[in-house]
């Protein structure tokens, strides 16, 4: 067996020990929460919970519809659950599954009479989903929560949901998944970049017409708005999210990302926003949009070629042997892409 081989093989058992330890302390809990960093198995997690219920006949009614709610904030996140069953033998389970996003949970636990409720990246979860789940936890159902980014304030709205309705009992960390070699170790550097003033920014409206600005006044106009709120024509929230997109389509990053990726010896993996972003940064992309993103993965990890732009996510099967620089487009107000991101580069070199 090659030294690698051995590695990944023990890194899977220290992997597998940890979630043993964790569904150990989900035992005999009603409502909890896991915060694991990403690449730890919280979705094998969830299902192993699962079987273990159904084999110990701990669920009353199993006769009166599905037993089990996954939820999660998207579509994609819910198509996980299916995949890991079906790779880790589980398959069984998922003819006692229901499947929601977030968006009609609601909807979801008033029609059906499930005994456990999966909240995948509990996270995310809203003070409009609170109704739904103060009747299931006040019928003594069950639910667990599942996160890699715990809300950081206690007294927030998502840190109280996640505090009353699936506390976090296991809280394992990026770094003590590193120290143990769970995940790879990582230099983090973040490059800070000044909003450009040269007046070469150009701008499409809605009817077509254009004109050009700078980074600086761009995100200025924005910022203005912000205060004024209360008499602008949109939500606070939307001001918000277009001045993080703004940030996001500065041409200022694209071309120091270009210039650092120049700089590297080994291969680059280029995080993007989107997908013209992706195709400016290489001649290689891997996203949605791509019929040949597989094939660029393919020579990527054969090392043929030696700087890949994606948009898309690399699902949990895929390794990138010899990995050891990516680099992110990243904007302010979008940590949490990031901090995802950063969990992915960690695990993704054997």
């Amino acid at each position: 067996m090659s030294p690698s081989s051995a590695s990944t093989r023990s890194a899977a058992a220290r992997k597998q020990a940890l979630q043993e330890q964790v569904l150990a302390i989900l035992q005999g809990r009603r409502l909890a929460g896991i915060a694991l960093t990403m690449g730890l198995g919280k979705t094998l997690i969830g299902l192993r919970d699962m079987d273990r219920l159904l084999a110990a006949g701990q669920l009353p009614d199993q006769a009166a519809g599905k037993p089990f709610l996954v939820a999660a904030p998207t579509q994609a996140i819910l198509d996980a659950w299916p995949q890991e069953a079906q790779k880790f033998g589980l398959a069984h389970l998922l003819d006692h599954i229901a499947f929601t996003t977030y968006r009609s949970l609601g909807k979801a636990l008033a029609a059906g009479a499930y005994q456990k409720l999966y909240l995948d990246e509990c996270h995310a979860l809203k003070d409009s989903h609170e109704p739904g789940l103060k009747a299931h936890a006040a019928r003594k159902r069950r639910i667990l929560g599942l996160t890699g980014t715990p809300p950081a304030q206690a007294n927030s709205e998502k840190g109280r949901l996640v505090a009353t309705y699936c506390p976090i009992v296991v809280d394992y960390t990026t770094d003590e998944a590193v120290l143990a070699g769970l995940l790879n170790d990582y230099r983090l550097v973040v490059h800070r970049l000044p909003l450009r003033t040269a007046r070469d920014y150009v701008l499409t409206t809605k009817a077509g017409s254009q004109f050009t600005t700078s980074e600086r006044e761009n995100y200025a106009y924005w910022s203005k708005r912000l205060p004024n709120a209360a008499q602008d024509q949109l939500p606070i929230e939307t001001l918000r999210i277009l001045r993080m997109q703004a940030l996001m389509n500065y041409p200022g990053k694209g071309y120091y990302m270009r210039y650092l990726a120049d700089q590297q010896t080994d291969k680059v993996l280029l995080f993007t926003c989107n997908q013209q972003q992706a195709e400016a940064q290489a001649t290689h992309t891997y996203h949605s949009k791509n019929k040949h993103s597989q094939a660029n993965l393919n020579l990527f990890n054969a090392g043929d070629i030696q700087r890949l732009a994606r948009v898309a996510q690399l699902s949990e099967g895929i390794s990138i042997p010899n990995l050891r620089v990516g680099i992110i487009w990243h904007a302010f107000g979008n940590e949490r892409k990031a901090a995802q991101r950063i969990g992915r580069l960690l695990r993704l070199n054997p």
